[in-house]
């Protein structure tokens, strides 16, 4: 524990830490319902026993927590019997055990494989190697085609050039809310990667909720400096969420799991 943690009361850095337990909660169980049922449980947990936390900091300390509780009710995942969430089931049961998990804990949570090693019971070599399965799985599982909503230039051919390269069609970059939405129209994408401040400052977000009212649910990725923003627990929130500076690994992450976990119908698998 570094010394500013340590001057830090635990009730405060539990605080600070909960918008990503929720965020992990959530892209485990593919649900915000079910995801948040068992961040409560994890912080019920802590309650009842502050020694759990002990043998870790605390945000290592919660997650290993999270996952014991969700990996102890049988790790479950959101079911769908028919369409989308059906095929994503379907793409689940082939993934290796427990490399999902890993990849998650590595590439958006952050953590070090010694780190996810610590809260999934194993070592640092069995928790790499779990997400080099997990990469490659999702990576040849689901193409698609990808809209990129984002108005600095150099950070949009980034991602471009990123999706491209995992075999992924760019239909196009939009700067602003109305640029996105006929894009949109014009080639109708399986996933969207959206800022959300724009260009002519509207809102990423608003172009998003637009999309999705005319032409139908689909997986999207926010990117933010300001990811709290998005995890307040007040509305529906985001299961893949990209905070800024973002590295390459967390594009490629994000962009497999809401492909794998989130494919449409028009997805080719």
């Amino acid at each position: 524990m570094s010394d500013t943690e340590a001057a830090t009361p635990v009730s405060d850095q539990i605080g600070a830490v909960i918008p990503y337990l929720r965020r992990y909660a959530r892209a485990l169980t593919g649900s915000q319902t079910s995801g948040d049922t068992f961040a409560a449980a994890t912080l019920e947990a802590v309650l009842a026993d502050r020694s759990a936390l002990e043998g870790a900091d605390v945000k290592t300390g919660l997650f290993r927590i999270l996952y014991g509780i969700w990996a102890s009710a049988g790790a479950p995942v959101e079911e769908g019997e028919q369409g989308a969430k059906a095929k994503a089931q379907r793409h689940l049961a082939k993934l290796t055990s427990n490399s999902r998990e890993a990849l998650l804990l590595y590439t958006i949570e952050g953590f070090t494989y010694s780190d996810i090693g610590t809260i999934m019971s194993t070592d640092a070599t069995e928790a790499e190697e779990l997400v080099a399965v997990a990469r490659r799985e999702m990576a040849d599982s689901v193409t698609g085609s990808v809209m990129i909503i984002e108005d600095e230039a150099i950070i949009a051919m980034d991602i471009e050039s990123i999706v491209a390269d995992m075999g992924h069609r760019v239909t196009g970059i939009a700067r602003t809310r109305d640029e996105a939405v006929e894009l949109a129209r014009a080639d109708v994408p399986d996933l969207i990667l959206a800022d959300i401040q724009l260009a002519d400052n509207s809102s990423g977000i608003d172009a998003v909720n637009d999309i999705l009212t005319e032409l139908g649910i689909r997986p999207v990725i926010f990117i933010t400096a300001f990811p709290e923003r998005l995890l307040t627990g007040d509305k529906p929130e985001p299961a893949f969420l990209i905070s800024k500076p973002y590295t390459e690994d967390q594009v490629i992450s994000a962009v497999s799991q809401a492909m794998f976990f989130s494919s449409t119908e028009t997805l080719h698998s």
